[in-house]
């Protein structure tokens, strides 16, 4: 018979989010007059509709499809040139940034492109993570062979984890050796927590001193408030040496459904070889993702175009603040109640801390089963996230109010 990639058998029970369904289909099923209550504030899906500027963009372009003369088949598999010139113009020199439109790359989503970097680094990396941390990153990590087995509490051999928690005030510590690739994600998911320039320039001289490569998530700089905190790690001089960022439209724009992001690789990067010979990382991307990417659809990259419009980017700042304020209910509700929260000023998470030391599934239970409300655990983020709990700002502004009514009734 075919042999089966055996990485994929170290795999914890389950992706997270998915196990969350379950246990909430199990929920309704066995109770069917509940079923309808249920709130989710669990994965962030965004809620309210696409920036009207984006749709009519969207439609324009689709329009464009429907005549010869402007009919468009396979596009750039990097991002058309609008796109990317757009990135650059907005999102990188506009904050001083030293970023050129050739080293973004256009692609359907931060997700997928945090776990296929790992295409173009050797398996025998060091690879040191936030623990709690985006779960993405630790599967693909096992997956492509990179990790031992995991032990009792889910960390797995081979991965360096740095745990972030009340304790230390959420800030990691850097690693005491040598490590090669390292994730860090700001504003963070799941804490809600953010990085100063200070923190961010202790990780890049790291980077500089152990020719280590940081792996960027920045997909909710978007929601940054403060206007101390960095929205790129590209803002810190020498970053562009050490480090790879990862954006998204997901989640400011409200394009989860449309699907479209962008990575951005430096021309200065550089690797080794396994023989010591330094070669330069853009070129591997740029092969990777050529070969096994086709590029985002063609109306989708004019939608994500018209979100640095005048209008499109007044709309997505109201629906920004609109996420930010159903935050900012989260908190104050929570707080009310005796919860110890963290997060949720400069990103859509809220992280608190389980009462009455319960652990994280313990506490999503009594809430669905107690308020019918559905959160994430934060054990399934990692060990260190164990006696903590996310909830995410993303819903209606009606739910959200109901939820901090029922969080009063079942935990007050």
């Amino acid at each position: 018979m075919v042999q089966v990639n055996d990485n994929f058998l170290k795999l914890k029970a389950g992706y997270l989010f998915p196990e969350i369904a379950r246990r909430v289909n199990a929920f309704c099923e066995a109770n069917p007059d509940a079923a309808s209550r249920v709130i989710k504030l669990g994965i962030g899906d965004v809620t309210e509709p696409l920036p009207p500027a984006i749709v009519e963009a969207i439609h324009k372009a689709t329009d464009e499809l429907a005549e010869r003369g402007s009919f468009r088949g396979y596009g750039p598999e990097q991002g058309y040139d609008f796109l990317r010139n757009a990135i650059c113009d907005n999102d990188y020199k506009a904050r001083g940034c030293d970023v050129s439109a050739d080293e973004i790359f256009v692609s359907d989503g931060s997700k997928c492109d945090s776990g296929n970097i790992l295409d173009i680094f050797g398996s025998n990396n060091t690879v040191a993570i936030t623990d709690p941390v985006y779960p993405v990153y630790v599967d693909t990590n096992v997956m492509t062979g990179r990790t031992g087995e995991a032990d009792d509490d889910g960390r797995y051999a081979g991965l360096v984890y740095i745990p972030v928690t009340a304790e230390n005030d959420f800030s990691p510590a850097l690693p005491e050796g040598k490590v090669d690739l390292i994730y860090l994600c700001y504003p963070n998911n799941p804490t809600g927590t953010v990085a100063s320039k200070e923190t961010l320039k202790q990780w890049v001289d790291y980077a500089k001193a152990n020719d280590s490569i940081i792996l960027y998530d920045a997909a909710y700089e978007a929601f940054i408030t403060d206007p101390e905190i960095p929205h790129s790690i590209y803002e810190i001089e020498g970053a562009r040496d050490v480090a790879i960022e990862f954006r998204s439209f997901s989640k400011n724009a409200g394009f989860t459904g449309t699907r479209c992001a962008f990575t951005v690789v430096p021309k200065s990067l550089k690797g080794t070889t396994p023989g010591g010979e330094t070669v330069d990382i853009h070129p591997l991307w740029n092969r990777r993702h050529c070969t096994k990417f086709n590029g985002v659809s063609y109306p989708i990259q004019r939608g994500a175009a018209a979100a640095y419009s005048e209008a499109g980017k007044q709309q997505i700042g109201e629906l920004v603040s609109f996420y930010m304020e159903n935050a900012r209910l989260l908190r104050e509700g929570l707080t009310k109640v005796g919860i110890q929260v963290y997060g949720g000023v400069n990103a859509p998470y809220v992280w608190l801390k389980t009462p009455g030391g319960a652990t994280s599934w313990d506490f999503f239970d009594t809430l669905l089963e107690k308020g019918n409300l559905v959160g994430t655990p934060g054990s399934g983020f990692g060990a260190a996230g164990e006696g903590y709990f996310r909830l995410s700002a993303f819903n209606s502004r009606a739910n959200v109010e109901e939820a901090v009514e029922r969080f009063t009734q079942s935990l007050g």
